[in-house]
């Protein structure tokens, strides 16, 4: 396959050049259309999980050798769960569980596989330099991707993260991770600012001498990190099938908390792939940008910010939407301009054509902070089934969609342990200022086990306490890479 930027058709590269660079030159992201694939998506129904990674990743990363083995390696011994992902029955719904991962969230699933897919990459081109990995979080990407890279030969890492913007749970995980190649920073503003900053930080030194450095992104705006997560979708499928509640061809729907829109964007690959996938449900909490934009067509930043129980979705400028318009418009020069708007005056329309072909494929909700701490009890009052606020923000999105007779699938994103005040709050309790004393007091009252590598943070040594403004994101860079 060969990918393009979003915004110029002519600025191509292989699939291993688009992941070892990360974001292209003009700012634009990498893409391809998968649609182009002549892909077996029924074949891979009846394969493993990880037999499902290395086939679809082999179908849009083609230039990497030896697939199977790159997802062994990646994925062995990692997750608490056999089949990766299990998908769980709760209600007449099901739940895909992709937080049994080392970091308890769902970005492990790509970030295991995408250190991997950068050394492979570097031994192909024959590199000597370091691959630096320059990363915004929300929350969850950051230590998902350090674990991934920490200590990896012919990488360096740096993260930053909103300040004061994630849970402490969150904060603990990213700030106590060992590593002679890791640095970790906060950053004064919220996760838009970070991830401009990163991306301000692309643009100011992809012409500048780096001594053999080359930067790269574990953000989804990184093509090595969304092809990865393709992968659910179809397990959650074929979990389905097994069970009998579907047949191969029957539709099922996706309902995706979305923050960034790489997790709903992997589903819409799925699809194109030929994964029938009925409803794409875009699921947002009070920063509510994408429902206002796929309701209206109109996508406005300029709005209200609000810090929430389900922070990693706490975003404004939803990276990946750019991939979904290019792949609606087939138009990079509309796409570019799309962004100059949203860059220059922090909105824009697109036509009612390109609205159209949206809204059929996708559909969309929102919840109040308080309505999605409300299912959290609901759920587990009902189902004795404990979820963080980002699957309750889904959950609820789902209550109120009208999707026929599909089976439903939640996507559950990440283990309540990692919220753990928000979650006993939840259920009527007050939480202490102590989050690991709420960790215990959470598991006394659901039976719901505490995952050894949360708990373990109590005791860990902090190692990282920068914080910086946001307009230092540049120069803090320079300096780590001096």
């Amino acid at each position: 396959m060969i990918y393009h930027s979003t915004r110029n058709k002519e600025l191509t590269a292989d699939s291993l050049s688009a992941v070892l660079e990360g974001i292209a030159k003009d700012g634009g992201l990498y893409i391809a259309d998968p649609a182009s694939v002549d892909f077996d998506w029924k074949g891979t129904l009846d394969l493993t999980a990880e037999e499902m990674s290395a086939k679809i990743l082999h179908a849009l990363l083609p230039d990497f050798p030896d697939m199977p083995d790159i997802v062994e390696k990646s994925y062995a011994g990692k997750f608490a769960a056999k089949d990766l992902t299990p998908t769980v029955k709760v209600g007449d719904r099901y739940v895909l569980e992709l937080f049994h991962g080392p970091t308890s969230a769902f970005k492990d699933v790509a970030l295991s596989v995408l250190p991997r897919l950068i050394t492979a990459g570097r031994a192909v081109n024959g590199a000597d330099g370091d691959v630096v990995i320059l990363t915004a979080t929300s929350g969850d990407t950051g230590k998902a991707a350090l674990e991934g890279f920490h200590d990896v030969p012919g990488t360096r890492i740096i993260v930053f993260f909103p300040y004061k913007g994630v849970s402490r749970v969150q904060e603990l995980q990213m700030c106590t991770q060992p590593g002679n190649n890791v640095t970790v920073c906060a950053v004064r503003g919220n996760f838009d600012d970070a991830q401009t900053g990163v991306k301000n930080t692309f643009a100011a030194l992809k012409n500048k001498d780096l001594g053999g450095k080359t930067l790269s992104s574990a953000n989804s705006i990184n093509i090595g990190r969304l092809a990865p997560q393709v992968m659910y979708y179809f397990k959650a499928y074929a979990d389905l099938v097994k069970e009998g509640r579907i047949k191969k061809g029957d539709k099922v729907t996706y309902v995706v908390p979305t923050g960034n829109f790489g997790d709903i964007l992997a589903g819409y690959f799925a699809k194109l792939m030929g994964l029938p996938v009925g409803k794409l449900v875009c699921a947002s909490n009070q920063n509510n940008v994408l429902t206002d934009f796929i309701k209206t067509g109109t996508y406005d930043k300029r709005r209200e910010f609000y810090k929430t129980s389900s922070p990693s979705m706490d975003i404004l400028v939803s990276s990946n939407l750019e991939r979904m318009l290019y792949l609606l418009s087939k138009d990079t020069a509309y796409v570019a301009d799309l962004m100059k708007q949203l860059n220059e005056k922090g909105v824009y329309t697109v036509t009612p054509e390109l609205l159209q072909k949206l809204q059929a494929e996708m559909d969309c909700g929102c919840t109040t902070d308080e309505e999605s701490l409300k299912t959290i009890g609901e759920v587990f009052k009902k189902y004795g089934y404990l979820c963080d606020p980002h699957t309750a923000v889904a959950w609820k999105v789902a209550d109120d969609f009208a999707g026929g007779d599909e089976p439903v699938v939640v996507l559950s994103t990440a283990s309540p342990y990692k919220f753990p005040a928000a979650c006993l709050k939840a259920l009527g309790e007050t939480p202490d200022e102590d989050e690991f004393r709420v960790m215990e007091r959470l598991n006394k009252l659901t039976g719901v086990p505490v995952p050894a590598q949360l708990s373990s943070l109590e005791t860990a040594k902090v190692l990282h306490d920068d914080v910086i403004d946001k307009e230092d994101i540049i120069g803090y860079v320079e300096q780590h890479l001096s």
